[in-house]
């Protein structure tokens, strides 16, 4: 028997709900359309790129209507270009949708991004060590990414995350 389709897969949190059968397709629906996903509804997920798989977790992941979506270290595995595809569906979701996203990468790129602060934890022990405002325009494009403003932010960034001595002070 073939493993779930992307639409049953995207329904599942729903049906442990217990959210009857007709809400369950019209939500699944809806967010596979908000992912990019409706031509693959019906595709079992051994035919789905990477990039594609995680789009259909993310789509999981709002069907069942989070107050807040933890995503940690979604698009780790993905190709650069994936990745980057990926972090942009993820905005234009986030643009329609509005929920609040808390989204952990080792990436400070990505960070700065995606983000609207990045909060820089400290090495040892876990703590905050720095919370940075992330003040560059929606909706975030190759053109923000590649602005001086993005530079800046990103090199505050870097120098919070890697220059913290072992007890996550700045060196």
């Amino acid at each position: 028997m073939p493993g779930p389709r992307t639409r049953a897969d995207t329904e599942f949190g729903l049906r442990l709900a217990g959210v009857p059968r007709t809400e369950r397709r019209q939500r699944a629906e809806h967010y596979i359309e908000l992912v990019g996903l409706t031509r693959f509804a019906d595709a079992l997920p051994r035919t789905l790129s990477g990039g594609m798989r995680q789009r259909c977790a993310i789509a999981r992941a709002y069907a069942v209507d989070p107050r807040i979506l933890l995503m940690d270290e979604p698009f780790g595995a993905l190709d650069a270009l994936t990745r980057v595809q990926l972090q942009d569906q993820l905005l234009d979701a986030w643009s329609r949708d509005k929920r609040t996203v808390m989204f952990i990468t080792h990436d400070v790129d990505e960070a700065v991004y995606l983000g609207g602060r990045v909060v820089v934890l400290a090495a040892r022990p876990g703590r905050i060590h720095r919370q940075i405002p992330v003040n560059l325009p929606y909706p975030r494009t190759e053109e923000v990414r590649l602005s001086k403003a993005f530079a800046e932010i990103r090199n505050e960034v870097w120098t919070s995350v890697y220059h913290q001595d072992q007890e996550g002070t700045p060196a």
